[in-house]
């Protein structure tokens, strides 16, 4: 929307209140708007409350500063006394590099708002537009709070005047001391997601994104947390930088104590030059606050699920083939396996890399995206066929982005290859990136897309990113930097082909999970956690990839016994509920599985079928870990009916046997038919409890999230899956020790349903 200027009275403040979160904003000085509060709901508070938070919350002045030092505001500068890092960087070759920007207009929920004193409000949208006139820029700012409790914010730079190089334009929000520890992550092939933890000290956390997609290292959420905070206590606030490109992420500490946490595009030099009239737009800086870490994941959730393209449909059983064929594609083997796969209940069936050009190995033929006459010499057509004669649907592995050298598209095309200098950057998996901003190559990538939509019935691709693009420059253009128009070509690209080919489903794969952010997501429908299948490593990606998205967005494969990227050896029985809460599917050569594999196999499939809606629409919880080594994870439906959990041995421990597991998010007021659930074989070395009956046990909702069940014992790299649900509707709302209703007491976010260890 654009902004409106407006003349007359501006409001001073604006409170947005959704879901126990509130958000409000300073508006009373004439520069960039400061958050005076982001965090636990502060209710109504009216023109008096407003100005009494604004005095409460106003910077400490030490002694030797500027008596007019403000709070950070949304894009901190040193005009307001802020000497930390700034918010924006621009300048004309070195001249009017200092910004000043006055608010001329607001509009609220795009209505110009000129109402004077405070605003209270529900969620919505702010955007304010500000002028410098002096260094001929224009800023609007836009600031949301949606229903979800999820705060975003962005900024769009306008230039009004000689060219300008913006060399950084990144938004902040501010957290309270309290928040005196860092969390976010790091990692590497087959490893992301590591969690690391540290203290929130003076000076800058930075994390630094260049590999030109989100990476596998990524911070992926960056929280300031509480001491003590784990999945259910401890307050947390959490940013992401929507944008699958180069990014950052950063934590900062004044000297005087003041803490914000923020993010925005990483930009090459000279990659944004604004002529006249030319703008830039940043990426969405996403913001979570919530007690627990589970409390801030569910608000990104929310959000997701709330989208009008969020999928809907249930999320089919997926069989992938890489791990089963690699680029061996032998017809007949592969009829076979769509025979087995129908069998046991897939639902779709993906053919991954090899069935393309000359790609026999992965050192030719990316960009040739023609089907192979030498592997198929009919086509796919015969596959499809027999894919789609079962009910299923089918679907292709692609790796639009990128190329090789021994390929018919660089031999003809060698300047469509990005590149910052005259010889292409060093090999990575024998692939370089070509240059879509170059618009001859978008075209002729993206034709070839299309005529392989067009002549087969293509449910679902598989969209790879295998290499870091790194020295991206365009030959076309003496090299400049690419990474920010390549980033919106490929997005460009997948919105063409889904508003082509309506019901297509994109994955977002990139070695893995190399590509995992809310920029991608507002176009894709799924993502490929990681390469690594092995069970034990999926308890923690799976665990830690939530933080971000919800179960049903994220691939989760039952893989071969022996894993085929670490080597481990596991039982179907833990490998089959690795993958449960999450969008099911299969990693693994059914042909050399044995006739009773495929039996139990298909009564994982059929018991995820059973559960998947509960699966893709409840909440999801982690912990509390009955033990340092036994890890509860599972998904409760929003209105408390029923839960299904995981409990995991990740290792064998000395403190399990007396283990018990708390269960979340199920009202303490009713009871509930608990029931262990074995698809297939028990878990090995299991001994049975009391408790432990294929009829069910009725037990009250109190004592599962009071006091717990007792875990069965089983050997070590061994889950169990517990289904409950109510054997009773919704009682009348239960009386405390005082007598007095408990109104919020079937809601799992409530206080009253925390753990009773809880902090709150």
């Amino acid at each position: 929307m654009s902004a409106t200027t407006v003349t007359g009275t501006l409001p001073e403040a604006i409170h947005f209140r959704a879901k126990g979160c509130s958000l409000l904003i300073d508006l009373t000085e004439p520069g960039i708007p400061v958050i005076l509060h982001w965090g636990a709901d502060l209710g109504v508070l009216g023109e008096d409350g407003v100005a009494a938070a604004r005095i409460a919350g106003s910077a400490h002045i030490p002694y030797s500063c500027s008596p007019n030092v403000r709070e950070p505001s949304l894009l901190p500068d040193a005009r307001n006394g802020w000497l930390g890092r700034p918010g924006l960087l621009a300048s004309r070759q070195g001249r009017q590099w200092a910004h000043h920007f006055s608010v001329t207009s607001v509009d609220i929920n795009s209505v110009p708002c000129t109402t004077p004193g405070a605003i209270e409000t529900g969620p919505g949208r702010l955007r304010v537009h500000s002028t410098d006139h002096e260094s001929a820029l224009e800023l609007d700012l836009d600031v949301e709070l949606h229903s979800s409790g999820l705060l975003r914010t962005r900024a769009k730079l306008t230039n009004r005047g000689d060219p300008l190089e913006v060399q950084q334009l990144h938004l902040s929000l501010p957290v309270p001391r309290q928040a005196s520890e860092l969390l976010d992550f790091a990692g590497r092939w087959g490893m992301e997601r590591i969690v690391q933890r540290q203290p929130f000290a003076v000076g800058q956390h930075l994390r630094e994104n260049r590999r030109g997609n989100t990476g596998v290292d990524a911070a992926h959420v960056l929280h300031a947390i509480e001491p003590g905070t784990d999945f259910e206590q401890g307050e947390a606030w959490g940013v992401h930088t929507g944008w699958s490109g180069n990014h950052v992420h950063v934590a900062e500490q004044a000297n005087t104590g003041e803490r914000l946490l923020g993010g925005g595009e990483l930009l090459m030099p000279g990659e944004i030059l604004l002529q006249d009239g030319e703008e830039y737009l940043t990426p969405w800086i996403y913001g979570s606050y919530g007690v627990g870490l589970d409390q801030v994941a569910h608000r990104f959730h929310d959000y997701l699920r709330a989208r009008p393209q969020h999928v809907s449909t249930p999320r089919p059983v997926t069989l992938n083939l890489w791990e089963a064929v690699y680029f061996d594609h032998d017809e007949p083997r592969l009829l076979e396996l769509v025979d087995l796969a129908a069998d046991i209940g897939i639902e779709r069936f993906v053919l991954d890399d090899g069935w393309f050009g000359g790609r026999r190995h992965a050192r030719t033929g990316l960009g040739d995206w023609n089907v192979s006459e030498q592997a198929w010499p009919q086509g796919l057509h015969p596959l499809v066929d027999a894919v789609k004669g079962h009910g299923m649907q089918f679907g292709l592995w692609v790796e639009p982005e990128m190329v090789n050298l021994d390929s018919d598209l660089a031999r003809a095309n060698p300047e469509w290859i990005a590149s910052a200098r005259a010889d292409p950057p060093i090999e990575q998996r024998h692939q370089h990136l070509l240059d879509l901003t170059n618009p001859r190559c978008y075209k002729n990538i993206k034709s070839q897309l299309e005529a392989l939509l067009t002549e087969y019935p293509i449910d679902y691709l598989k969209w790879d990113h295998n290499r870091d693009a790194v020295e991206a420059g365009s030959q076309i253009r003496g090299g400049t930097p690419i990474g920010h128009d390549q980033t919106l070509a490929v997005y460009r690209m997948i919105d063409e082909l889904k508003s082509m080919f309506p019901g297509l489903e994109i994955e977002s794969c990139a070695g893995g999970g190399g590509r995992i952010d809310l920029g991608i997501l507002e176009r894709t429908d799924r993502v490929w956690v990681s390469d690594c299948i092995d069970p034990l490593e999926r308890q923690r990606l799976m665990r830690w990839t939530g933080q971000l998205i919800p179960p049903e967005l994220m691939g989760a494969h039952v893989g071969s016994p022996r894993s085929h990227t670490t080597g481990r050896t596991h039982d179907l029985s833990f490998r089959g509920a690795a993958a449960l809460l999450g969008h099911y599917g299969v990693e693994w050569d059914l042909s050399s599985a044995t006739m009773n594999e495929r039996k139990s196999l298909a009564g994982w499939i059929a018991t995820y079928k059973q559960h998947r809606a509960l699966i893709a629409s409840g909440r999801a919880l982690r912990g509390p870990d009955p033990a340092e080594d036994t890890w509860l994870s599972g998904v409760t439906a929003a209105d408390g009916s029923e839960g299904l959990f995981v409990i995991s041995s990740m290792a064998w421990s000395a403190t399990r046997p007396s283990a018990r597991a708390r269960l979340r998010g199920l009202d303490p007021a009713r009871s509930y038919n608990v029931t262990p659930v074995v698809p297939a074989d028990l878990p090995s070395g299991l001994v049975e409890t009391a408790w432990w009956s294929h009829q069910g046990l009725a037990i009250p909702g109190s004592v599962l999230q009071i006091s717990g069940l007792q875990i069965p014992t089983t050997h070590p790299e061994q889950s169990i899956v517990i289904h409950v649900k109510a054997t009773t509707g919704p009682d009348r709302p239960r009386k405390g020790a005082d007598g007095k209703q408990d109104e919020d007491s079937t809601d799992p976010e409530s206080p009253l349903n925390a753990s009773r260890g809880s902090k709150r």
